[in-house]
């Protein structure tokens, strides 16, 4: 008995090391690692050759060096003392003797804190009622069905076709019948909802199914239940577009304030700042400082709402 049990247990040693060899040869088997570009003789349309990848980043680096380079060179300039030259070439991007100068001038000169006080207001309220109005507006353009309803739409595309000047002289006689011409009120009330976010919003509210909806319905949920259990959730990516399209859009606003506002304590950031560049023009490095506060908002939202921004537009691209 003692034999046997013996030959059993080693029988039973010898298939668990067989069974690890081969596991661990198995993992030592070199993987292959799939190339990013189409290879001779691959039938794989949906990858580029290496010479369209190669031309397709080649092509994105040029984008950003454009795109970029700007920004980079304002908030060098911003640092940059008087004796430093901003135009040299090829241009110096890191100042030779960093100072905080120009930025105390733009806090000297103008109230920078007044005046941003008075863009966020404004920009805050614009997005609070562009969500709301948008989703209302998206929701029932988008998931419900009446009469006249692709006239609506026409009319909401045609809006877009029009540039703001060509209604600005009418958007000012309404604004001043009203009695809201230099207050905050006239800068917020034409931006309170914008064409194409709700046209955005009745696109992301068209991709909810009809047979969801037409459940909740027959399940007795009313028309708030439905937009916040059902409509909702499926529409805060895109919220999240509108939201920042809607604050960067009433917070570089500076047309309509220019011509709405005449008091300069009701001036937004944006007017503001063209105070310096006609009280600094032969000193950009101040101008620079002034359109880096102004950036800084913007930038911090950016900053924040970036998943939830990219969330938004890939749900947009894959369900539209």
């Amino acid at each position: 008995m003692s034999l046997m049990g013996s030959r059993e247990t080693t029988g039973l040693v010898e298939q668990t090391e067989e069974s690890i060899k081969r596991r661990g040869g198995a993992a030592r088997e070199p993987r292959h690692k799939e190339k990013p570009y189409r290879t001779k003789g691959s039938v794989d349309i949906l990858k580029p050759s290496l010479g369209g990848l190669i031309g397709k980043y080649a092509l994105m680096i040029a984008i950003f060096v454009v795109m970029v380079f700007p920004f980079v060179w304002q908030l060098s300039t911003s640092f940059k003392g008087a004796t430093e030259n901003i135009y040299d070439f090829p241009p110096s991007l890191i100042p030779q003797a960093p100072t905080w100068d120009n930025y105390t001038e733009v806090f000297r000169t103008i109230p920078v804190l007044d005046y941003a006080r008075n863009s966020l207001v404004i920009a805050v309220g614009t997005v609070i009622t562009n969500v709301i109005f948008a989703t209302l507006g998206g929701y029932a353009l988008g998931c419900l069905k009446f009469r006249g309803k692709g006239i609506i739409m026409v009319i909401f595309f045609s809006t877009l076709l029009l540039p703001g000047e060509v209604t600005l002289t009418s958007q000012y006689l309404t604004v001043k019948s009203l009695g809201l011409a230099n207050t905050l009120w006239g800068v917020f009330l034409p931006g309170a909802i914008a064409a194409i976010n709700v046209l955005l919003m009745t696109a992301a509210c068209r991709m909810i199914p009809a047979d969801t909806l037409d459940a909740a319905t027959i399940d007795g949920a009313n028309t708030l239940q439905r937009l916040r259990h059902i409509v909702w959730p499926n529409i805060r990516g895109m919220v999240s577009v509108v939201a920042l399209f809607a604050f960067i859009g009433s917070w570089d606003e500076f047309l309509w304030p220019l011509v709405v506002l005449s008091d300069p304590a009701n001036y937004t950031l944006t007017v503001g700042m063209d105070y310096l560049n006609s009280t600094f023009g032969a000193n950009p490095r101040v101008i620079a400082a002034g359109t880096m506060i102004a950036l800084v908002p913007i930038i911090f939202l950016f900053a924040v709402l970036q998943k939830q921004f990219f969330k938004g537009v890939e749900e947009g691209s894959v369900k539209g």
